[in-house]
């Protein structure tokens, strides 16, 4: 059986800790300086080298040259405490996780008192310390506090804020964090090397990234793909495929099709992701992180900074950037935001084909309306999602200020002539009458907006002149509320997606009880408030019935 490659290549020094400077530096120099403290915490994320920086700082101590940084390596206690080496009685590790009851710290706090067996320092490291129970904790307060001079604790974690406040203040905390994906790159490939492991530098950058900074997961991946590798070694595409990745060269076309507008490749390219089986989620957060790569470039002009940041291959980055200011910065930062959208949308959704092909149809409409600002389809309160439509429009007219609704734009002279109300894209009559026929539909386009749907679910449109439409609500809150926040203009895109009309919105107060003239006609008996007083208001708005008539002056003559 081969010895698993994280166990191979465990550092056996802190200076072979990789990408954790921040805790090894201020380590070594208090092994140098002899100041180590009797308690440390090592929180941070899995496969990140706590446990094995715990091991190191115990060798490191009961060294014969110790305390150092730098263990000779050949006097007994650096020997038993090697790397997958028989180990010390003085070096006691406990899983907190099977070991954190109360029986087992007070079992513990009972050993520590005795001196070492053959080692300068008593170590005990205590693995997943943040399962130690309320009771456990309390027990080895004391120790912890006031250990004998012999007796080190070093507590490793994964949730340092679910263990006990009490022990975390008695200890040196040191955070461990994930390890950047470059400094992870580098680390494997000096591993290939000894190894013997063909691979290309993309491959290494993709099982970087699938690690997610974790090290031992990268040594992990890495020994699993070397383990099934042919001949030809480690090549980016099948390590994709090994890893449920999309393909470089699958994004890239994505890519290259919204920026050529080119719909049939897009949709293309979505049904071959899927019918390859890969996750439509995962395939979402590759192109996100591709369109991360491109809007550093977009941002960073010297190659030299802009190969610190992006982590891809020297060979591709010319590429990339050609993709970045094909595209532009306006557009990727708007193509990112939507796809981030989308990734959220797309988690848990029943089907996630189809919420995929719609965010690829989104963001093909975006990428046909942006220039160099945002697409005019987007101005949503700041949302930042575009409209659902799939026919590319020409630029909205400003949207009116409901006090003083403006004329529509016209188009300009140059262009072909159109109508002053852009013909339908779904063939429906820009009148009363067809407004009121799809207005369930304009209702249904409102949804991407729960805010706008709950201010208009009620309203209805009442009439149509000059290219404005009023729209009546019950209420005067709702009114309030949608004049107070300009919610005219997610009605006006909402109609614009449905009938391709660009209408101004003037939203006014129903009168109570009033409803929609049948047909979008007039109603004959509808009279304004102001015409109808005394009785005949009773009678119309509460429903009373006349029982006699009362006349006044009559009253007063029998008198």
């Amino acid at each position: 059986m081969t010895l698993a490659l994280y166990r191979r290549y465990r550092p056996a020094s802190l200076a072979e800790v990789i990408g954790q400077e921040h805790v090894t530096v201020p380590l070594a120099r208090a092994l140098d300086s002899d100041q180590v403290h009797h308690a440390y915490l090592f929180s941070g994320p899995r496969g990140c080298g706590k446990t094995s920086s715990a091991r190191i700082l115990a060798r490191s101590l009961n060294c014969e040259q110790g305390p150092t940084s730098q263990p000779c390596g050949a006097c007994a206690s650096c020997v038993a405490l090697v790397p997958n080496g028989p180990g010390s009685l003085d070096v006691i590790e406990l899983d907190a996780a099977t070991h954190g009851g109360v029986d087992q710290a007070r079992e513990l706090r009972e050993r520590a008192l005795f001196a070492p067996v053959s080692s300068r320092r008593k170590v005990y490291i205590i693995d997943e310390s943040h399962e130690l129970s309320r009771e456990a904790s309390d027990a080895l307060l004391t120790i912890v506090e006031e250990p004998p001079a012999h007796l080190v604790f070093i507590f490793a974690t994964t949730a340092a804020d679910r263990m006990s406040a009490t022990i975390r203040s008695r200890t040196h905390h040191f955070p461990f964090r994930l390890v950047p994906t470059g400094v992870l790159g580098a680390h494997l490939a000096r591993i290939c090397a000894a190894e013997g492991i063909s691979v290309e530098p993309a491959a290494l950058t993709l099982i970087a990234r699938a690690a997610e900074g974790s090290v031992r997961d990268s040594l992990t991946l890495l020994g699993q793909l070397a383990a099934g590798a042919g001949p030809e070694g480690l090549r980016g595409e099948s390590v994709a495929a090994q890893l449920d990745l999309t393909p470089a060269f699958v994004i890239e076309e994505v890519v290259d099709a919204l920026g050529r507008a080119d719909g049939p490749t897009l949709l293309r390219a979505v049904e071959r992701v899927v019918e390859a089986g890969h996750d439509p989620r995962r395939f979402a957060l590759d192109l996100l992180a591709h369109l991360r790569d491109l809007t550093v470039l977009a941002i960073v002009s010297d190659a030299e900074q802009a190969s610190a940041l992006v982590e891809a291959p020297a060979d591709r980055i010319e590429g990339l950037r050609e993709q970045a200011l094909h595209l532009g910065l306006p557009r990727l930062s708007w193509l990112a935001d939507t796809v981030s959208a989308g990734v959220s949308e797309i988690r848990g959704a029943t089907a996630p084909r189809l919420l995929l092909e719609l965010l690829a149809a989104r963001l093909l409409v975006g990428v046909a309306r942006i220039g160099d600002g945002t697409p005019t389809s987007l101005a949503s309160g700041g949302s930042g999602r575009p409209a659902p439509t799939l026919v590319a429009q020409p630029p909205a007219a400003a949207v009116m200020s409901p006090a003083a609704p403006a004329p529509v734009a016209q188009p300009p002279a140059a262009a072909a002539p159109v109508a002053q109300s852009p013909a339908p894209t779904q063939g429906v009559p820009t009148t009363l009458t067809g407004i009121t026929v799809v207005w369930d539909a304009i209702l249904q386009a409102l949804t991407r907006s729960r805010v706008a749907w709950l201010m208009f679910h009620a309203a209805t449109p009442i009439g149509l002149a000059d290219g404005t439409l009023t729209v009546g609500v019950p209420e005067a809150n709702t009114l309030r509320a949608i004049t107070d926040g300009r919610r005219q203009a997610d009605l006006v895109r909402a109609i614009a997606d449905v009938t391709g009309a660009e209408l101004a919105v003037d939203v006014i107060l129903l009168p109570a009880g009033a409803s929609a003239p049948a047909g979008g006609e007039p109603d004959p008996d509808d009279a304004t408030v102001e015409e109808i007083t005394g009785a005949e208001l009773i009678e119309r708005e509460l429903g009373a019935v006349r029982l006699a008539s009362y006349d006044a002056e009559s009253t007063t003559d029998r008198e």
